[in-house]
């Protein structure tokens, strides 16, 4: 953190527990406290959030300002602090009081004011308010979704992890890692050229390789790498070629076809008839990509893979499909949408690793995913042919000269991919809850933006009440629920992103749903029926009826297992219901690592992944064989 941060921290905590933490996690007592200090305790009732937790504060302006002036050496400023600062005053008009002390001396900066430069960029983002505020949140390995916040005392209920099926925690991914990182060490050593490429590298490719029937697969530092170093390389090396970009793809996805320096053209979001029109101004032979995702994770839509599939085929292009929002929630085998589209077929096919014909999943070119969300480790991916995968492995700077993962981190992903693989109970209880949730805020007239994926965009439609919803949320109900504002959503369509889990419990859903209520009836957000009134925003409120804005979930009733009765149960706490693990899974999981990890046949791999170490007081509920 840095000096001019230091200095908004301690002015907005004083001496509280939150030394280190941010305006937007203080908490109720030291929020208290600054009112006490400042006169103006208690807060009328209906005020929401005081401004001492908002992006303008007068203390972040106070100490950038300070710290802009010392560094760019005003006088006036020299000797000065915050406390002596009577009032608090942009930076910019700080610049235009150096700037004349500097004239009234006749003398001229002797070289170009960067202090003054990065002043004016932060500047920019306070004022469009699209600076961010990164929040201390830890979560607990033996009770996520709970964390903890810059004080261990203080937990909170996390409704916005990516760790969507809360495998981070899941005891084989643990157990596996600490057996690689005991014997394997911490680091990798190197990049995959130079001492970092050992066999957990390759058992992950080839597992990745498996889960989307690819001929191979390639291991990067994360999917932003692998999104950007795959298109930057393709498009560049490919003759004249031309990237047909979805407007709403991930900023991964835009930096690689702008380092690619092909042309680019953007169609309108998951609108194949725009996408059609731009391809048809190309000769077939002019080679093209089309990049675009399967689930959009702001707004939760979901891409039109079969019909882009049909376009690139007519049209002479390859796809490129970023599935990182899905692996691990879609399909029988966790392979994302593209294997869910196919749904009975891939379940059908069992463990076989080919190809099923003619499938969504078969039909794209290049599929990239991500090992950070829900498989609860680190990294990315690509798989694809053989010959793309050799060629981007042997051309991509961003593969090439960066240093490897660490044999702990691939190991814990290959478990968790293998634990998935085997047991659909995490992904089906997480859809569950989905729908249980987007039923509830509906039933409040809460406006949820329409989509048949797992996130749920709840609309607040300003940045300011974005902000303020989400801090009242954090520090007066202990609930974490990131605000989404500009530039990743457009100005207006402002939001909550919320993401259940399957560990989140119906004691946790009720309270989320209460406190969200309660924070619009504070606040003063809108409701759908605004909405309706406003003519709609963001797909809510387009019409009046809300059958008519709702769409069918990706997820079927017969897939969840609901006309069958298989359905996974939602954990009630007032039960003693804990979360699941399924020991065939684990067990499953655990056979990957039999030669490389020890070898040792009278090793019981289930029991050594559920020792009591790993989460004493809270052994998970276990079924499935040998339960």
């Amino acid at each position: 953190m840095g000096p001019a941060l230091v200095l908004r921290s301690s002015q907005i905590v004083g001496s509280t527990t939150r030394a280190h933490g941010y305006a937007s996690l203080a908490g109720k007592a030291a929020v208290e406290e600054i009112h006490r200090k400042e006169g103006v305790f208690p807060v009328a009732s209906g005020a929401g959030v005081c401004p001492h937790s908002s992006p303008d504060t007068a203390a972040a302006k106070s100490a950038e300002t300070i710290l802009a002036a010392q560094k760019a050496g005003c006088p006036a400023h020299a000797h000065k602090t915050t406390d002596q600062q009577a009032a608090p005053s942009s930076s910019s008009s700080a610049h235009k009081a150096h700037t004349a002390l500097y004239e009234a001396k006749n003398v001229s900066p002797s070289s170009f004011d960067y202090q003054r430069f990065y002043s004016g960029e932060l500047d920019k983002k306070h004022k469009d308010r699209s600076y961010r505020y990164f929040n201390n949140i830890n979560r607990l390995a033996a009770r996520f979704p709970v964390a903890h916040t810059a004080s261990h005392a203080e937990e909170v209920d996390v409704w916005c992890s990516n760790d969507y099926l809360g495998m981070s925690k899941n005891p084989v991914v643990l157990e596996t890692m600490h057996r690689t990182l005991n014997k394997y060490g911490a680091g990798a050593g190197g990049t995959r050229n130079i001492a970092g490429n050992g066999q957990m590298h390759l058992a992950l490719e080839e597992e990745l390789a498996g889960l989307h029937k690819k001929p191979a697969a390639l291991v990067f530092s994360s999917c932003y790498v692998a999104n950007d170093a795959t298109l930057a390389t393709l498009g560049s090396k490919l003759p004249g070629c031309v990237i047909f970009s979805d407007s709403m793809n991930h900023a991964s996805m835009i930096q690689g076809i702008r380092h690619s320096g092909a042309r680019k053209v953007i169609f309108k979001h998951n609108d194949t008839v725009d996408l059609e029109q731009k391809l048809a101004q190309f000769p077939k032979e002019t080679p093209k990509i089309i990049a675009f995702e399967s689930v959009y994770s702001m707004c939760g839509s979901v891409g039109p893979i079969e019909k882009i599939c049909d376009l690139a085929e007519e049209y002479g292009a390859i796809t490129f499909l970023d599935e990182v929002h899905a692996v691990g929630m879609y399909g029988p085998n966790g392979a994302g949408v593209a294997e869910h589209l196919d749904f009975d077929a891939h379940l059908a096919a069992g463990k076989s690793v080919q190809a099923v014909k003619g499938s969504a999943m078969d039909r794209i070119d290049i599929i990239t995913g991500t090992l950070g969300k829900a498989y609860g480790v680190v990294g990315g991916y690509i798989a694809g042919s053989t010959d793309l995968v050799d060629m981007i492995r042997s051309y991509a700077p961003g593969f090439i000269f960066t240093t490897s993962l660490p044999p702990a981190n691939v190991a814990g992903a290959q478990a968790s991919i293998a634990y998935q693989k085997a047991y659909m109970g995490d992904r089906r209880l997480q859809h569950l809850n989905t729908r249980e949730l987007k039923r509830q805020f509906d039933a409040l007239d809460i406006p949820v933006v329409p989509g048949p994926s797992h996130i749920v965009p709840v609309l607040v439609g300003d940045a300011g009440l974005a902000k303020m919803a989400s801090d009242t949320l954090l520090m007066e109900h202990g609930i974490y629920v990131q605000s989404i504002n500009y530039p990743t959503v457009a100005v207006g369509e402002e939001r909550l992103r919320i993401t259940p889990t399957p560990g989140h419990t119906v004691e946790q859903m009720s309270h989320l749903v209460q406190a969200t209520n309660d924070v619009f009836n504070r606040l003063g957000i809108k409701r759908r029926a605004d909405w309706v009134k406003e003519g709609g925003r963001a797909g809510v409120g387009i019409t009046a009826s809300k059958e008519a804005e709702k769409m069918d979930p990706v997820w079927t009733d017969k897939q969840l297992g609901l006309l069958d009765g298989t359905a996974p149960k939602v954990l009630n706490s007032s039960k003693g219901d804990k979360a699941v693990v399924d020991l065939k899974a684990l067990a499953e999981a655990q056979k990957r690592f039999s030669t490389t990890l020890d070898g040792d046949a009278s090793v019981n791999p289930v029991k050594t992944a559920l020792q009591d170490s790993l989460f004493p007081n809270h052994i998970p509920t276990l079924v499935g064989a040998q339960a």
